[in-house]
């Protein structure tokens, strides 16, 4: 019966393998499924699913799988009125009213039923036993209790008993496409992070140690290690300002993320476009600022050069002296992104900038250009290739 689940899951994209399919073989015989729909999904999805981003797509498959889902789906396409599932009480039901309430018998009559009762149902119902209502011991509603039915309208489970639940996919924010929280960044920058052990052993090696005490015949050989940390070294260029402001949120999740995942971090604002002066405080920009030139002596060519911005200016900005919006620079934007991305031969742009506008704004163009094409979307999949154009 799995197998053709499997199938579904790759025609969705969902990178799996038989390994992980015996997985779930090996989870079920053990009994791990324990016959419920609930735990089953979970069961699965945490054996076959190495990266949340592909939930969605996940659910989709898991949905398709099943029998009697494409019915369902059909129904799922209405909307049922939200005053039918106002809550006006949570019904209380004693363990022995629970047994006598009987289940319609099975997935086919359960869904059956449901598109009969959408059929005919006009108004709201409370407290009954047929209708899409709450606080009864109908099939379909919320608040109330059925052994097996559709939960609609419920925030959350209460006798987890429901075989399917009428509302939004949990997880359809993590898909590859749409734009970021600061957990989800996180777990994306990780791609890039790369450790080495440097400073003093003082952290216990322990395969070396069991190692080491097998060859000397059992006597205890102890060997230690320095700690391990990541090495990469990032420095992130920030636009700020402007049309920035639109996605401050945005850049404020990545600059989270980005704090938190890189020892070696070190950020600079500019506004609009790269030009002789970048700096770190906005309230003292005009006064504190660090050259461009000096940025580039003082951080190496180790660096990994990381700019966010939407790129979305004037084009004299890019290509024209005296160009910028705030002050009269010497040599136009273009010179120095030039100068930047030669310095440092890793590199990409970040846009948060939905890219489906980047081909009707002339200066993002302009922009990717001499870039060489390395400019990247913010959401997890232009991040991988982001990630992968630094590595």
């Amino acid at each position: 019966m799995l197998v053709r689940f499997f199938f579904l899951l790759r025609r969705a994209g969902v990178p799996v393998s038989i390994t992980e399919l015996l997985t779930l073989l090996e989870a079920l015989k053990a009994g791990l499924g324990d016959l419920n729909a609930e735990r089953f999904y979970y069961l699965a999805r945490t054996c076959l699913v190495k990266d949340e981003r592909y939930y969605d797509r996940y659910d989709k498959a898991f949905a398709a799988h099943f029998k009697g889902a494409e019915d369902l789906f059909a129904l799922l396409q209405r909307e049922l009125p939200e005053d039918w599932l106002a809550k006006m009480a949570i019904a209380k039901f004693t363990d022995a009213e629970k047994a006598e309430i009987e289940a319609l018998g099975g997935w086919e009559k359960l869904m059956e039923t449901l598109k009969k009762r959408l059929e005919e149902q006009k108004e709201r119902h409370q407290g009954g036993n047929k209708w899409i209502g709450t606080a009864g011991t109908s099939p379909f509603g919320a608040h109330g209790f059925n052994p097996e039915g559709v939960r609609a309208g419920q925030d959350g489970g209460r006798n987890r008993s429901a075989v399917k639940v009428w509302d939004k996919r949990e997880f359809a924010n993590l898909d590859d496409k749409v734009e970021l929280g600061t957990r989800n960044i996180k777990m994306a920058l990780r791609r890039l992070r790369r450790f080495a052990r440097r400073g003093a052993p003082d952290e216990l090696a322990l395969a070396d140690t069991i190692d080491a005490t097998a060859r000397s015949g059992g006597w205890l050989d102890i060997k230690m290690q320095a700690e391990r940390h990541n090495v990469v070294k990032v420095l992130l260029l920030l636009d700020i300002g402007g049309s920035m402001d639109d996605h401050v949120k945005t850049c404020e999740e990545l600059f989270s993320a980005a704090r938190s995942e890189f020892k070696h971090l070190e950020h600079y604002y500019f506004h609009n476009f790269t030009y002789e002066a970048l700096w770190r405080d906005n309230r003292r920009r005009f006064n504190e600022h660090i050259g461009t030139v000096e940025l580039m002596r003082t951080y190496g060519t180790d660096y990994k050069l990381i700019l966010v911005g939407d790129a979305t200016m004037s084009p004299y900005e890019i290509t024209q002296p005296g160009g910028s919006v705030e002050h009269w620079n010497a040599e136009a934007g273009s010179v120095w992104l030039q100068r930047l991305i030669r310095h440092y031969p890793k590199f990409a742009w970040i846009n948060p900038q939905p890219q489906s506008r980047w081909g009707h704004t002339s200066s993002i163009e302009m922009t990717r250009e001499i870039l060489e094409g390395r400019m990247y979307p913010l959401t997890l999949a232009g991040l991988d290739e982001a990630i992968d154009a630094l590595t």
